[in-house]
């Protein structure tokens, strides 16, 4: 088993656990002379990846239904792994990851489909995460490389979990978190499959200006960004982390459980099912993150959270 690594640059510390799904273990920003947790901690022995800070998303995120990809008129069949008869975050997140290079300002880390007894997944694909501190910035590096012979659609994301309260209840620090989500549309969901194309906002997933979480209770994937910092999360007089994405990452999920003390804010290429939208003709393809790749084609996509000390 491979343990922990530890990234640490004096502004950001972050654990990895490759064994655990290629999984980050915490994310930590220094205030003072103190170490905080602004990602959810993963607990002592952990039992998946999502119990984990955060965990990769590839080749696809979020669920699928039937289960089954719809791909050039042909339905592939998936395995059930969660609620629903769904198929729900891709494989990366339940099998190990190799570790390929590592020191204490980066690791990357790779896993090979190939190399997966019943990989739930169709078609052959490589992946490397790398992740990278620079100075304020926690930078995360995805890619998927399709070693098969067809054609295929990728999908890739990551899934943090932040925690609404820094600090301790014996020492907080800063004030109730607040967001600003840079998103214009959404998807209506049923059981967090889309019933159609992105249409309006529901109010409670707007947080395009400014304002605190509370006891907001969200479940949505959004779209339409209106600029390359996706998401700022702040805790008044303590911290701010500015989520920037790039393009490709055309779609969020935005996840906030009633009465958990963690939220979600997720960076992805695609909404929920979107094959199967696309089959249904309820959206056009590109709008709804589908990304065919080619044979030894490689998809890359990178999100960064920037840390500032308020």
């Amino acid at each position: 088993m491979t343990a922990m690594l530890i990234l640490d640059n004096g502004t950001w510390r972050v654990g990895l656990l490759p064994d655990l799904g290629g999984s980050i273990a915490y994310g930590q920003v220094r205030l003072g002379e103190t170490w905080v947790d602004a990602m959810r901690p993963t607990p002592d022995n952990p039992g998946r990846a999502g119990d984990a800070a955060s965990f990769p998303l590839v080749p696809w995120s979020n669920r699928i239904s039937g289960p089954s990809l719809i791909w050039d008129g042909i339905e592939h069949p998936l395995q059930v792994t969660s609620a629903g008869s769904t198929a729900s975050h891709g494989v990366g997140r339940y099998v190990p990851w190799e570790v390929v290079e590592a020191d204490a300002a980066h690791v990357t880390l790779a896993l090979d489909s190939r190399t997966i007894p019943d990989a739930n997944f169709p078609w052959d694909f490589t992946s490397r995460f790398t992740y990278t501190l620079e100075g304020d910035r926690f930078r995360v590096t995805m890619a998927m490389t399709n070693v098969s012979d067809e054609t295929f659609p990728a999908g890739l994301g990551h899934h943090p979990y932040f925690v609404r309260s820094l600090g301790t209840s014996e020492q907080p620090r800063g004030g109730e978190v607040e967001l600003q989500v840079r998103c214009d549309a959404a998807y209506e969901l049923v059981d967090s499959l889309p019933t159609g194309p992105a249409g309006d906002l529901p109010a409670r997933a707007d947080f395009r200006a400014r304002h605190a979480l509370g006891s907001t209770v969200v479940d949505d994937c959004l779209t339409d960004r209106t600029d390359p910092t996706v998401a700022t999360i702040t805790w008044p007089r303590a911290l701010q982390l500015d989520m920037e994405a790039d393009e490709s990452l055309s779609h969020l999920i935005f996840f906030a459980p009633e009465g958990k003390p963690f939220f979600a804010v997720e960076p992805v290429s695609h909404v929920n099912d979107s094959l199967r939208l696309a089959a249904q003709g309820k959206g056009e393809p590109e709008a709804l993150g589908v990304h065919p790749l080619a044979p030894g084609e490689t998809f890359t996509s990178e999100w960064s959270l920037v840390a500032t000390v308020l």
